[in-house]
């Protein structure tokens, strides 16, 4: 892969993105202009999320049986429509209808992982697939901090329009620079990929642990930028959509600072990456909780989560889509409907919490999701470890028949 074709993809996963979460920063306008109550600005977050699980579901298992390239530009032309019902949306079921359908139809991000998943070498697969998906966090990061000042110019509306009109050249651009996938793909059954979650949740105890992180993981990243809008936007600063974007630009320099976890799990590295960076994803939660007192701290702690959050999505990508890349549609799709289920719970819970007790109990419930994404790290190796020793301490056979109790050995040594 180019440099040029990893720079594209990082480009249509970065916008297609965004249009899922234009809407943090701004949740307290649109409440104000649609007459929406606090308690249920949540769902503006939690809807799209809804739309985005839909759209991993149904349409990312297309990618292992259609032409991708042409998936990815209509993909991005309809989420366009979406965003464009949002800009002229004058009551709060109108708002949810586009936010729905541009979130269903985002999921073209994850066409372009898995596009990106296939056509890599697997000795760069993991670099390729860290710029890729750091397009991705940059679109998330960016949403929020161009959302704010274009609001502040022109009010949230013009975000939506602008998206809309961004989508569709991008959509030209993808059906004329993307080049064809090569070698002939088999399509696989549609009935199968969509089944594909159920499938691998229940018979891959790999992607059932990293599923399971991913879902905890997006939980405790939803608490902060689905509510961090709230006390900012509160006395006692009484920040802008603009000012409170900005913090998008700290998250930023963190995920993109975790931009080599791709090639840190290349090098076999990636189980320790996880597991440093669940650590640091909980600590994050300490300077975040002194939001009320410290803006300084809740920089420090949007950095240090943000680093977190991209290292072991990008690890666990690498790790699932290993034994069989050329199912990566299916695979990367089921992955992301738990980071879906995740990001949406995380993002309705923030809010509710926060309406009814305040940003420190927010605090504490982000740092829940973190330590249970950490637990689940911890039970899977804890169950490994077990296995291995069973097999470790079971009579040896003949070496031409087995060599568990070796492998088993240097198993624990790697881990």
């Amino acid at each position: 892969m180019t440099r040029q074709l990893r720079a594209l993809l990082a480009v249509l996963c970065a916008v297609s993105v965004a249009n899922i979460y234009y809407a943090q920063p701004l949740l307290e306008r649109i409440g104000s202009d649609l007459a929406m109550p606090t308690a249920r600005l949540g769902l503006i977050v939690t809807v799209a999320q809804v739309g985005y699980l839909v759209g991993l579901i149904v349409l990312v298992p297309l990618g292992d049986a259609v032409d991708r390239r042409r998936l990815i530009a209509a993909g991005i032309a309809a989420a366009s429509a979406g965003t464009l019902l949002v800009a002229f949306s004058a009551t709060s079921a109108q708002l949810f209808i586009g936010v729905a359908v541009a979130g269903m139809f985002s999921v073209v991000v994850q066409v372009v992982v898995a596009y990106a998943a296939a056509v890599s070498a697997p000795a760069e697969r993991g670099r390729n697939l860290g710029v890729i998906t750091g397009g991705v966090v940059v679109g998330i990061i960016a949403a929020r901090s161009v959302s704010g000042l274009v609001a502040d110019v022109a009010g949230w509306r013009a975000v939506y329009a602008c998206s809309a009109i961004l989508s569709l050249l991008l959509a030209c651009a993808a059906m004329v620079m993307l080049p064809q996938e090569h070698g002939a793909r088999p399509p696989a059954p549609y009935l199968r990929a969509v089944a594909a979650v159920v499938t691998l949740t229940t018979t891959s105890r790999v992607f059932r642990t990293k599923a399971l992180i991913a879902l905890f993981l997006f939980a405790s990243f939803g608490v902060l930028w689905s509510a961090m809008a709230l006390p900012l936007g509160a006395a006692p600063w009484h920040l802008s959509p603009t000012q409170i974007g900005l913090f998008g630009i700290a998250g930023l320099a963190g995920a993109l600072g975790a931009a080599r976890a791709g090639t840190w799990a290349d090098r076999g590295r990636g189980e320790r990456v996880t597991v440093v960076a669940l650590v640091l994803l909980l600590l994050s939660w300490v300077p975040i909780a002194q939001t009320a007192y410290s803006l300084i701290a809740l920089v420090i702690g949007v950095v240090v989560l943000d680093f977190a959050v991209q290292a072991v999505h990008v690890s666990n990508q690498n790790r699932i889509v290993a034994d069989d890349p050329e199912a990566s549609s299916r695979i990367i799709g089921s992955y992301m409907a738990f980071y879906s289920v995740g990001s949406g719970v995380g993002a309705i819970t923030a809010t509710s919490v926060y309406g009814a007790v305040g940003w420190r109990a927010v605090s504490l419930l982000g740092a829940a999701y973190a330590a249970a994404a950490l637990g689940v790290w911890a039970l899977d190796r804890s169950i490994l470890g077990r296995a291995e020793r069973s097999v470790t301490d079971s009579p040896r056979e003949p070496p031409d028949r087995g060599g568990g109790g070796g492998g088993g050995t240097r198993a624990r040594a790697r881990g």
